[in-house]
């Protein structure tokens, strides 16, 4: 039995979403962030050293980052879904995208969050990333030009990418202004997994 553990208002609600798409039964463990800090509880450090979610339990492993499980879903769950093939021209868009969902476009966006909370997003700090957030909204809005989704047809990159882009609505700036990134957070919210991801996961701030 696969097993999500699960905290609110975080990344885990994309491995929801897939596992949802793939049609895989799992079970999820839930937990709360602190009210005042924003912070996982220390529950979390029994799952895994860092404490973090998501946090997947395949049988005997143990599996963190949400990179690392969407991969792992996909590669060993997936029966060639949700993924171009490796001879497919799309493939390296695919693998793009997957890793710079996580590598590029979240951490100025958590820089925003993390310096917002502690007073200190003043000049310069704010042009700064604000000046990140738009080169990497730019850069999605171009790539998207006469797409429906990021790598061919519909696959784990989007589901990868979903999380950035919901924050980025949420805290970045992301509005109608990018026809294309805003098109696509409403063709993500429409899909029947989506939705069936967000009942089981609950709470979700960034949708």
């Amino acid at each position: 039995m696969l097993t999500v553990h699960h905290l609110n208002n975080s990344r885990s609600q994309r491995v929801l979403w897939l596992l949802e798409e793939l049609g895989l039964p799992y079970e999820i463990v839930r937990y709360d962030r602190d009210p005042k800090t924003m912070l996982a509880p220390p529950a979390l450090t029994a799952v895994h050293p860092l404490g973090k979610s998501p946090v997947l339990q395949d049988g005997e492993l143990t599996l963190a980052e949400t990179g690392a499980i969407v991969e792992w879903l996909v590669d060993r769950h997936g029966a060639g879904r949700l993924k171009p093939a490796p001879d497919s021209p799309d493939y390296p868009r695919y693998l793009h995208f997957m890793h710079y969902a996580e590598g590029s476009a979240m951490p100025p966006l958590l820089l925003k969050l993390v310096l917002t909370r502690m007073g200190l997003l003043g000049l310069p700090a704010k042009s700064y990333v604000d000046g990140q957030i738009r080169l990497h909204l730019d850069y999605l809005e171009g790539a998207l030009q006469g797409r429906d989704w990021f790598a061919g047809d519909f696959s784990a990159a989007d589901v990868m990418l979903s999380f950035p882009l919901e924050a980025a609505a949420s805290r970045g700036g992301l509005d109608a202004s990018r026809p294309n990134l805003h098109v696509l957070l409403g063709r993500i919210h429409a899909r029947p997994a989506y939705r069936a991801a967000m009942e089981k996961g609950g709470p979700y701030a960034f949708a």
